[in-house]
């Protein structure tokens, strides 16, 4: 949750700075308000990793247990956050 924290405040000043957000989805809720957009990235995360955990001993394909891609997704939005702040030290 807390990279998903940073990940909309880095959008929000990004944003700002002139840059557009690439996820047709928070687009659209962006469209909606700061409020709304905040909301609705934190609500999916959160449904995300819930249903993750959820499953995270569960098999997948009969091969790959679940809790793989919680890992998986951890580190992508880890490296969404270092892109995210590259970019940002780069329009200052």
């Amino acid at each position: 949750m807390l990279l998903s924290s940073a990940d909309a405040f880095l959008t929000l000043l990004l944003i700002e700075k002139g840059m557009v957000e690439a996820n047709p989805v928070m687009q659209a809720a962006m469209t909606q308000g700061t409020g709304f957009f905040i909301g609705a990235k934190l609500s999916l995360t959160a449904l995300g990793i819930f249903s993750l955990v959820y499953l995270a001993k569960s098999h997948f394909l009969n091969r790959f247990r679940t809790g793989l891609f919680l890992t998986v997704f951890f580190s992508a939005y880890a490296c969404l956050v270092c892109y995210e702040l590259v970019n940002l030290f780069r329009l200052m």
